[in-house]
Parts: C-alpha cells; sequence; structure tokens
C-alpha cells in the first residue's frame, strides 16, 4: 500500500518515549551498580531492569502494529511509574533523569494504552 500510514508512524511519540526510557533506564541501572553502597541501590537497579524491558518490548510491538501493544503500554505505563517513584528517592543525578524519562514514559504509554492500533 503505497502512502499508506504505518503504525510507527501512528505512534511515534510513545515508541521514542519508551525507546528513551529504555536507555535512560539502562544508564541508570550501571550508574547505581558503581554507587559505593550498591546494595541501597538494589531495588532501583530491579526496577530499571524491568522497566527497560517493558520499554523495548512495548516500543518493538507498537512498531509493527502488533494488537498486544496497549495491553503491553497499560502494564508499561505501570512499571515506568514503579520506577520513576524509586528513582526519585535517590539524589544521584543518573536516577532523576531517568525518573523523568520514567514520567513521560509513562504518559505516553497511557494514552497509547486507550488507543486501538490501526
Amino acid at each position: 500500500m503505497k502512502g499508506a500510514i504505518m503504525p510507527h508512524e501512528i505512534y511515534e511519540s510513545c515508541i521514542q518515549a519508551c525507546n528513551d526510557c529504555a536507555t535512560a533506564c539502562e544508564h541508570c541501572a550501571s550508574a547505581c551498580l558503581d554507587e559505593k553502597d550498591v546494595q541501597a541501590m538494589t531495588r532501583c537497579i530491579r526496577l530499571d531492569m524491568d522497566c527497560a524491558l517493558i520499554c523495548a518490548m512495548a516500543s518493538k510491538l507498537m512498531s509493527r502494529g502488533s494488537e498486544e501493544a496497549p495491553a503491553v503500554c497499560g502494564i508499561c505505563a505501570d512499571v515506568c511509574r514503579r520506577c520513576a517513584e524509586e528513582c526519585r528517592k535517590h539524589d544521584d543525578e543518573h536516577c532523576q533523569t531517568c525518573a523523568d524519562a520514567c514520567e513521560r514514559c509513562a504518559e505516553e504509554c497511557e494514552k497509547m494504552a486507550g488507543a486501538r492500533v490501526a
């Protein structure tokens, strides 16, 4: 179909938010491992890893127009909110940057969760 709008174009802002969040979460988890008290960062690291994974999955499902994308985006929004909440507890710049990305992603995914894939 020449000229047809592709799913990755329709959901571009959500896909980008998911990709940005996944990158921020991977960076945050890695930076947390370099902190003096790594034990205190355990929950943050675990949530970062979970969030990065679900964000990558959501991005891929939206990119190909999967009918499962809205459901996965709903879960993604929940995980992003929990990750942001945990990151906000830490003063480290990488945690605050991650929390910002998670909050943006959660907002985009919440919109997507109510949408239907074309």
